[in-house]
């Protein structure tokens, strides 16, 4: 028999089974791109004419599939919407066709599967994974701004109900480890090489001739109807909000209509409402184009390293110094030792010191008690961490992380001690937060080899690590030390120096805004309320008592000195903390605190500042409560630009990234940059709201420079960034 070979798949046939090889030769991973949408309904209709026994789909790349072409679907316009309407319902026919061809099919995945690769695979009537501690699956469409689309959302929906589809895959989106995709029942078996995984598929197809999606029969009751169903109804818009903090993303509302709807309608009926409520975010969404933008292309754009200078090799590091074994330093400390990096942790005395390695103790401690870590690995990591007090212990460091207090002279002496001892060719870095690169550079004898590198908090979370390049960085040291973020799995981003580099002075800029408005008279709660419906991760006022109120008080303090003038939210902020009220570590803040965990606003908030009560009644769905959303987002978008014709930032995939996974600028955006751009009316709308808000609340709204040339060329925000770095 002559089998069939297209562009995208290969076949092959063994035992009367055929294995199709999904191979797409053109592009690294295999993606749902209209080549394979056509390749893969051939293939359907010629094995539909054949007879064999079954049906095996495998990869011979490093993952399954990796998804749908998000290249085609972040350019679809309202008027593709036919176009795409069709071309997904016809993606779900093929799939039904063999679905429902009455042969076994059976997926063997050996590596990651998400979005319309699982979706293949839930198509099949049995799923087998390949152990591989680096596979992921899922259907993360929904950060994406997106839905599923290839009837993800309607089989997940009749496997595991209404319910668990949502609760567990479709709202939040994970990207499952293997283990946990088959707890959750995305996988039904595993295996440990691929051998074995095919010849245990080959066997289920000889052991089941005959199969059907157990759904498809005619007695098929979904999981968790009836009664459990009635009951979580009710409660779908309280955990909307819930989930969604009071903001407005148009995907989570779509999903949950999606499967309410689908669960309730006939099959047939059911890929409908999916294929059009898919369509509808592809075409009609700016949302779900600012987060493809951001989530995958300027993601990407960022882990490959763009922003890295051209022309030097790939370096390593095999042991890092960190100095300060506070809670940065010791999370740092983890990072290092968690990919295998040897640490030197120093602090002023070993009892600090071996403290600092406590924190790395307790977070393996709850990954073993979570079975992510064995017992072995765990004590691996926890050997490359030394403790000391002595800078002798640095003299075969090839990377120095300073992480002491927020003094210039105090990390002018460290890095003094350390340089005596470090070898000549060690990367000198500073966690630093605020305090420009180039000043504290003054205090090396290598300043061509010294950077920031500013870790956010916990370490141990946060996935971002911004590169401060100072005013005598070498492309050489930057270049270092981009390889040293990506080596711990972080992903860094590039700016250029100033104070406050660019995370710090723009997240200063909401927090500002958000303090300052008590000072107007504003509710804390009608504040705490603008900042959800923005979207952004905390509210403004919670996460001041985060990071503490006599940190900004510091940073006012040094613009200050450097010729700026006093912010109004200085006052709000003297007057807590002469009340004793300096944040959550303090325990008490904007907020009440025992033991630590919050209890809600004080209640000395409205009498200190003379605030009426009557304003907390309000829905806040007014102007007053858009104003005070507006004035958060432009003005972070409006710093943005000042940093931009400043030279701290330099490309708008960093602004997104950064302003995103660093300062929790709201993701529907697409970041801080995306943001200008995304406004109805593209940047003359962006303009024409700045000019209001300038109008009412000062000139600390005013269009940038950057703004009117944009605006003066009828272009976009990130054209125009884009043209001049080339």
């Amino acid at each position: 028999m002559q089998l069939l070979q297209t562009e995208t798949i290969q076949s092959a046939l063994t035992e009367g089974v055929l294995t199709l090889i999904l191979n797409d030769e053109k592009q690294s991973a295999n993606t749902m791109r209209a080549q394979f949408v056509q390749d893969y309904g051939q293939m359907v209709s010629w094995i539909l004419t054949q007879e064999f026994a079954g049906v095996i789909l495998t990869s011979a790349k490093s993952s399954f599939f990796a998804g749908g072409d998000l290249k085609e679907l972040i350019s679809a316009q309202a008027k593709d919407a036919p176009q795409i309407l069709a071309s997904t319902l016809t993606l779900q026919t093929h799939m039904c066709a063999l679905e429902t061809w009455g042969k076994p099919v059976v997926a063997v995945m050996g590596g990651t599967a998400l979005g319309g690769g699982l979706e293949l695979a839930l198509a099949c009537h049995r799923r087998i994974g390949v152990a591989n501690p680096k596979a992921r699956f899922g259907l993360p469409e929904v950060t994406l701004g997106l839905l599923p689309g290839g009837g993800g959302t309607v089989r997940t929906v009749r496997m595991l109900g209404v319910v668990q589809a949502l609760m567990q895959v479709l709202l939040k989106g994970p990207q499952m480890r293997m283990d946990k995709a088959k707890t959750v029942g995305l996988i039904d078996e595993v295996h440990p090489d691929t051998e074995s995984a095919l010849s245990a598929a080959r066997a289920w197809i000889a052991a089941n001739p005959k199969s059907e999606q157990a759904w498809r029969a005619k007695r098929y009751r979904i999981p968790g109807g009836g009664k459990q169903l009635a009951q979580f109804l009710p409660a779908i818009p309280a955990t909307l909000k819930s989930q969604l903090k009071g903001a407005h993303y148009e995907a989570p509302h779509h999903i949950v209509s999606v499967a309410v709807n689908s669960a309730k309608a006939p099959i047939e009926r059911a890929w409908e409402i999916e294929a059009r409520a898919f369509t509808d975010l592809v075409c009609n969404s700016p949302q779900s184009k600012n987060m493809t933008q951001a989530f995958f292309f300027d993601l990407q754009a960022v882990n490959k390293g763009a922003s890295r200078p051209k022309g030097f090799e790939r370096s390593r590091v095999s042991k890092v110094a960190v100095l300060g074994a506070g809670m940065m330093g010791a999370g740092i400390a983890y990072a290092c030792a968690k990919v295998g990096i040897h640490v030197v942790l120093k602090d002023l005395d070993l009892a600090a010191a071996e403290k600092g390695k406590g924190y790395s103790e307790k977070l393996v401690a709850k990954a073993m008690g979570r079975k992510h870590m064995t017992e072995e690995a765990a004590a691996a990591l926890l050997d490359r961490i030394q403790p000391s007090e002595s800078y002798t212990d640095l003299a075969d460091c090839e990377l120095v992380i300073e992480a002491v207090f927020e003094s210039s002279a105090l990390k002018a002496q460290v890095f003094q001690a350390a340089q005596a001892v470090l070898p000549e060719t060690a990367l000198l870095a500073s966690n630093t937060s605020t305090l420009p690169i180039t000043g504290l550079a003054e205090s090396v004898e290598r300043p061509e080899d010294f950077v920031g590198l500013h870790f956010f908090s916990p370490v141990d979370k946060m996935p971002l690590v911004e590169i401060v390049r100072g005013a005598k960085s070498s492309d050489a040291a930057v270049a270092r030390a981009l390889d040293f973020v990506q080596q711990i799995r972080k992903t860094p981003i590039v700016v250029g120096d100033g104070r406050g580099f660019f995370t710090s002075r723009v997240i200063s800029l909401f927090l500002n805004e958000a303090v300052g408005m008590l000072g107007e008279g504003l509710s804390p709660i009608m504040i705490e309320r603008a900042g959800a419906k923005a979207g952004y991760p905390s509210p403004p006022l919670q996460l001041v008592d985060e990071l503490s109120l006599t940190l900004p008080l510091k940073i006012m303090a040094e613009y200050e000195a450097a010729g700026h003038a006093p912010h109004p939210a200085k006052a709000i902020l003297e007057a807590l903390v002469a009340k004793g009220r300096t944040g959550r570590a303090g325990g008490a803040g904007f907020y009440d605190y025992v033991d630590g965990k919050r209890q809600g606003l004080w209640s000395g908030l409205w009498e200190v500042f003379g605030l009426s009560t009557e304003q907390d009644l309000e829905e806040g769905d007014g102007a007053l409560l858009q104003d005070m959303v507006d004035r958060m987002l432009f003005g972070q978008a409006i710093g943005a630009m000042q940093c931009f014709e400043e030279g701290v930032l330099l490309t708008p995939e960093d602004a997104n990234i950064g302003s995103i996974l660093g300062i929790g600028f709201p993701a529907w955006t697409g970041g801080v940059a995306q943001f200008v751009d995304q406004v109805d009316g593209g940047i003359a709308g962006f303009a024409a709201r700045c000019a209001a808000l300038e109008t009412k609340y000062g000139e600390r709204f005013a269009l940038p420079e950057l703004g009117r040339e944009v605006l003066a060329s009828g272009g976009t925000l990130r054209g125009s960034l884009e043209a001049a770095g080339d």
